[in-house]
């Protein structure tokens, strides 16, 4: 698109407004002001990131005479997971705050409804990705907005020389840089993922997927499943574990590429995998282009060899593993007309694009119009290596999250115990047979639905 905003016209918009990578930004003041808002966001991977939203904050704020505060926390050790519990408990702190995916279903009674402000952004902008939807509604209402920063895919990142030597694939031929597939996408399936692994493993560079119970091992196992159909429970929560073919199916080819995996991805957390590409050790990662971001500071050698590529296809399609953010009003803030003014107001195409631009491509926005930003063109080294990152029609794929169609409440608690990472490990690791790790899944399940 022509009018896109490109990374270094968006720095020089806010350029000396706000320090970039700080993790609180200073309170807004304004004469006359229309009262306090306090956000806490979650503390982006992307070097500098944050600042995005810290000047759209400074520029609403001035605008609309709100004295705002903006502080970022991060997810290492759980602290924003506990902020959000302690502040739903003592029903103080921020206005709102960013909901991890599953979160707008268990404070469902303590979000303020959004409803207004989705209707006004989806006549705008049209639909919402369908699984930021199923997320961020309970009850029929919106519990929050869904988010532009934080949310994010993660198809593979691969290092195409190492993939082109050691594998004979050209991903980049597969998959080039505009809306088209190229020689060879079609045989992108889980069998030709299998056998490059397998040649990576042999020459030493392996691909570098987690396998524990932190949220990239369970999105990209989650994404695996449904490419096989492999649906642990229907709509309704029940157990579809008993006689099904293609849960053995799937589990029988995990555990084969998991012998062409690094030996501890079992004790992997989200920044394993990170570390694994950007230390040149490994081939490919499923992961947004935050790792790539990083290579480009610490190691270009590795940056510049990178492109990103969907994900294989199985036997029922290609999937997308997507883990969307949303940002919540606490229905006991102190300022909820402007807390809705100011997430309306982020939320818009060209501040989403603003958003995305600053962390490098790597934030997603939640509407399927958004799909075109000018960052995923023009972003490199390589020029294009981005390109592929947000789903596009060419890929013939749908987004997907772990433990659809369960029912939010039990899939929020196999998602958290990490239930299809642990099902593998049982057999990989732990010598179960595959029908004792299946009696022991139906067993965690009943578990959780009787609570």
């Amino acid at each position: 698109m022509a009018d896109g905003i490109s990374r270094r016209g968006a720095l020089r918009a806010g350029a000396g407004v706000l320090a970039a990578g700080a993790v609180g930004a200073p309170m807004v003041h304004a004469q006359g002001s229309a009262g306090n808002l306090r956000f806490a966001f979650w503390d982006h991977w992307v070097p500098g990131a944050n600042a995005a939203l810290q000047q759209l904050g400074q520029r609403w704020a001035e605008r609309n005479r709100v004295n705002l505060t903006l502080d970022f926390i991060n997810t290492t050790g759980n602290q924003l997971q506990l902020t959000i519990a302690a502040q739903a408990q003592s029903r103080s702190g921020h206005d709102g705050i960013s909901l991890l995916p599953w979160d707008p279903g268990t404070y469902a009674d303590q979000l303020e409804p959004c409803d207004d402000v989705m209707g006004r952004l989806i006549g705008k902008f049209g639909a919402v990705n369908p699984v930021a939807e199923f997320l961020g509604k309970r009850g029929g209402a919106w519990r929050g907005v869904p988010a532009t920063a934080g949310s994010q895919v993660k198809p593979a990142l691969a290092r195409f020389d190492l993939l082109q030597q050691h594998a004979g694939l050209d991903i980049r031929a597969m998959w080039p840089n505009r809306n088209e597939r190229g020689p060879g996408a079609d045989t992108w399936t889980w069998d030709t993922f299998l056998r490059a692994a397998e040649a990576c493993h042999r020459a030493g560079v392996p691909f570098g997927l987690p396998m524990g119970q932190f949220t990239d091992a369970v999105d990209w196992v989650g994404a695996l499943f449904t490419s096989y159909g492999a649906r642990i429970t229907d709509e309704r929560g029940n157990p579809t574990v008993r006689n099904n073919a293609e849960l053995r199916q799937v589990l029988d080819y995990a555990v084969r590429l998991s012998r062409f995996l690094p030996n501890d991805v079992w004790a992997w957390d989200d920044a394993s995998n990170n570390r694994a590409l950007i230390s040149g050790r490994s081939a490919l990662i499923f992961n947004p282009p935050s790792a790539w971001a990083v290579a480009k500071r610490d190691a270009p050698g590795v940056a510049e060899n990178c492109w990103t590529v969907p994900m294989p296809s199985g036997p029922r399609g290609r999937f997308l593993a997507y883990l969307p953010y949303v940002t919540g009003i606490w229905a006991f803030g102190r300022n909820k007309p402007a807390a809705k003014a100011f997430l309306e107001f982020i939320t818009e195409r060209e501040n989403a694009e603003f958003t995305t631009t600053f962390s490098q491509g790597y934030d997603i926005p939640p509407f399927l119009s958004m799909a075109d930003f000018r960052v995923w063109e023009t972003e490199g080294p390589p020029v294009g290596t981005i390109f592929n990152y947000p789903l596009k029609a060419h890929h013939q794929a749908t987004y997907s999250i772990a433990y659809s169609p369960a029912p939010p409440e039990l899939a929020q608690q196999m998602y958290i115990q990490a239930l299809n990472t642990k099902l593998i490990a049982r057999v990989a690791q732990g010598g179960d047979s595959v029908d004792a790790a299946l009696g022991w899944l139906e067993r965690e399940i009943n578990t959780m639905r009787r609570g």
